[in-house]
């Protein structure tokens, strides 16, 4: 008959070696690394004839956008990088609905504006920067 101590010992080891086992296969990884990449949020609101962002300045990496019509207008947002040719569009938004969708930006500076008839010469524009992570 094993004395009692031994079957905590042995029962202690092979809790130990499950959670060893546990740690290295790191299921929490996935979690860790979604909730890590949340993109950061910045909402536009857009008003005749301007927009208003939550924040003039977000981290490089994935960013939402929400471009909040509060305008009697049908309203849209496009997004250039200064000295690039890419332009990321949010379509046309009628007026108290909302868009959202979500960039992949690098650091930089980009130019942003509303392309629906002359909103643009009207004000609605504006600028972006994008800081290194």
């Amino acid at each position: 008959m094993i004395p009692r101590h031994r079957h905590l010992a042995v029962a202690a080891i092979g809790i130990l070696f499950c959670l060893g086992a546990l740690a290295l296969s790191r299921p929490w990884r996935a979690q860790t690394a979604e909730a890590g990449t949340f993109p950061t949020r910045v909402q536009a609101v857009a008003d005749e004839y301007r927009f208003s962002l939550s924040r003039s300045s977000v981290p490089a990496g994935r960013v939402t956008i929400e471009l909040a019509n509060f305008g009697e207008d049908p309203h849209n947002f496009k997004l250039r990088r200064i000295g690039g040719t890419h332009v990321y569009t949010i379509g046309e938004t009628l007026p108290g609905a909302r868009t959202t969708k979500t960039l992949k930006l690098r650091h930089g500076r980009f130019k942003y504006w509303c392309s629906v008839a002359n909103h643009k010469a009207l004000g609605m524009k504006g600028r972006l920067r994008v800081t290194r992570p």
